[in-house]
């Protein structure tokens, strides 16, 4: 049995998912949909706190973390005693369950860690999300990180340093991660990501990425960014490739892998036939979150946002039939950056030069529409550093100088491709076509793409294919979709203006070249 850092409680130690479900239910603290999953809740917080996050600032982290933004400092001096008390708090719990698993599918790499938590439905979490540990590797387990997970405990800001009763910190010197106050899982699942993006990059020379990636059956690999809304898990899943992972993954010298064991997807609007790999990996062993029952029933009513928009689902990746195991691939071979242009001012796909990749890696442009957050009544740009801001601890530019050599060292190809609006923006115009922009992704996994050649992409600078195989060709150029020219060109010059003002913040900690591949008018 391992060592732990509790001695009062009754330690429920890697408990089966059998015991873990059967325990929250006795616990009155979920139910059993239809389909076998375990429904909870998770109370006041239905989503991440980014502005809750801390970075201990140390000697490991002071000088490195690329601090304001996201990237919040916390003074050393508050974590011994923040961590003694919500260690004193669990001691008071009857019961307690532990952990242990892997980050990082690749073993040069690999990662223990061990979660302590008050929710047993927490610890189910952990087992779908982390790579599962062989019972040989448990023998002799010993963690390199702790996650000290307390929901129920809430920090005194004024005494523990916080800006709120819940919080999520990071120590580097002491290896740990304190999370409070907060019931959603995301929280643990990110911890660990931020963890990872500042070790595999900043010591290991490992670019640590948030994307979604896949295999073909020869061997190439593709990677698609993309924030929430663009189509990064619909376009990754594809019969003809396997899923490497969902979410998370870090790029070697010689390998792309996953550091993930599960996957954690949005349900909202869930159905069967336009996510049939997701919605049948809604089964026992799977964890929902903030979903409800149509009434009367156990039956999940995925379009019902009664609690929140972000519902959610954890499962191991082993639900997926259609998956690499372990999940390492090669180097890839295609890049795909996805944004949802709800200005309908970019094209449906364009290919990038190095420079104008890692620009818009650092950009990571999408645009969010009416409907989607309280108060956006029209098109609003959204900009999140390396299509994941929240996360990243060091300077974008760091992760994009990664990028860039990366990309040039496998000659890669990369591509921006727009799932948003075309022949005018959200409103008036059209969302682009799912089997258009399967059809071009596609082509370019098959290498017909370059077939009819290129012609350029006025003010981006970008290059547009001049023919898709099965695509019209009057929407690859978006000028020739709208009827008002004028008023394209005036919405092109205004994009190009937010992502100028957008990325002036980031010039200092960037190379010229880049800075150069940016929009001009």
């Amino acid at each position: 049995m391992a060592n732990f850092i509790l001695t009062q409680p009754v330690i429920h130690y890697q408990n089966s998912v059998e015991t873990l479900v059967q325990q929250t239910t006795s616990l009155g603290l979920g139910k059993i949909a239809d389909s076998g999953a375990l429904c909870v809740n998770t109370g006041k917080f239905t989503g991440r706190s980014p502005e809750n996050k801390f970075f201990i600032k140390d000697h490991i982290t002071s000088e490195v973390i690329d601090w304001g933004g996201f990237n919040h400092g916390m003074e050393t001096k508050y974590f011994k005693p923040l961590y003694n008390k919500m260690l004193a708090y669990l001691e008071t719990q009857k019961e307690v369950w532990v952990r242990d698993a892997l980050a990082c599918a690749e073993s040069t790499y690999q990662l223990p860690i061990r979660l302590y938590t008050e929710l047993p439905w927490s610890a189910l979490f952990a087992h779908n999300m982390f790579i599962r540990p062989t019972a040989a590797q448990l023998d002799n387990f010993k963690p390199e990180w702790q996650i000290i997970h307390a929901p129920n405990f809430k920090a005194t800001p004024e005494i523990d340093g916080t800006m709120a009763e819940n919080f999520s910190i990071i120590s580097f010197s002491e290896k740990i991660i304190l999370i409070g106050g907060s019931a959603y899982t995301g929280e643990i699942k990110k911890g660990i990501f931020s963890v990872l993006n500042f070790i595999l990059p900043h010591f290991k020379d490992v670019l640590s990425m948030h994307c979604s990636a896949n295999v073909g059956e020869a061997g190439d690999v593709a990677l698609f960014f993309g924030l929430s809304g663009t189509g990064k898990t619909t376009l990754s899943a594809d019969p003809k490739r396997k899923l490497i992972g969902d979410d998370e993954h870090g790029w070697t010298n010689h390998s792309i892998f996953n550091f993930e064991g599960g996957c954690y997807a949005k349900t909202i609007n869930l159905s069967a036939e336009n996510e049939p790999d997701i919605y049948k990996a809604i089964k026992f062993g799977a964890l929902l979150e903030n979903t409800v029952f149509y009434e009367g029933t156990n039956r999940v009513d995925f379009s019902n946002a009664g609690i929140t928009e972000n519902t959610r689902v954890s499962y191991p990746i082993e639900h997926i039939q259609n998956i690499v195991q372990p999940s390492v691939a090669a180097q890839p071979t295609n890049i795909f950056f996805l944004t949802c242009d709800a200005y309908g001012v970019l094209p449906p796909i364009s290919k990038l030069n190095a420079a104008q990749a890692m620009y818009q890696f650092i950009s990571g442009y999408t645009a969010k529409i009416a409907g989607t957050e309280e108060g956006i009544k029209s098109p609003k740009a959204t900009f999140s550093s390396c299509f994941g801001a929240p996360f990243m601890p060091l300077h974008p530019g760091d992760y994009a100088k990664l990028l860039g050599a990366k990309i040039e060292e496998n000659h890669c190809q990369v591509w921006l491709i727009n799932t948003g609006w075309s022949g005018g923006a959200y409103g008036t115009g059209k969302r682009m076509s799912l089997p258009n922009t399967r059809k071009m992704i596609e082509a370019v996994l098959n290498k017909t793409i370059d077939q009819a050649g290129y012609e350029d992409f006025p003010v981006f600078g970008f290059k547009i294919p001049k023919q898709v195989p099965g695509v019209d060709a009057a929407i690859l150029q978006p000028e020739n979709t709208w009827e008002d020219k004028v008023k394209y060109e005036a919405e092109r010059i205004c994009l190009a203006n937010l992502f100028q003002r957008n990325f002036k913040k980031f010039e200092p900690g960037v190379d010229a070249t880049i800075i150069d591949a940016g929009p001009k008018y």
